[in-house]
């Protein structure tokens, strides 16, 4: 059993923010993204604080997946250091775990 995780990403659009849905979810290193749109970011970069609009992932996944799905969207990314903090869950129903580990297993993408 994985343990399942919830992988925060934050973009600067929506379409930025779809094309990495859309690719985590192809390449089954995530079985559901959430997007929400327009969020307020306050943060410290280069020693300046910052206020931005910004699209917020909810990526689910498991802990096994976690450093490919790292290194892909930062191949795409447009932020020179994106936000890809991953949070274990903790509690999980049963059938939502199997339907998520089906979803990011590659020995099942031939269905």
């Amino acid at each position: 059993m994985s343990e399942v995780i919830v992988v925060f990403i934050t973009t600067s659009n929506g379409e930025e923010a779809t094309r990495l849905a859309d690719m985590l979810v192809g390449s089954r290193l995530a079985a559901c993204v959430q997007i929400l749109p327009e969020i307020e970011s306050v943060y410290r970069w280069k020693g300046q604080v910052q206020r931005e609009a910004e699209v917020l992932l909810l990526v689910k996944s498991t802990r096994d997946r976690f450093d490919e799905l790292e290194r892909q969207v930062r191949a795409i990314h447009s932020y020179e250091t994106p936000e890809i903090l991953a949070v274990e869950a903790t509690a999980i129903s049963e059938p939502y775990r199997k339907w998520l580990e089906e979803s990011t297993l590659l020995a099942k993408a031939k269905g």
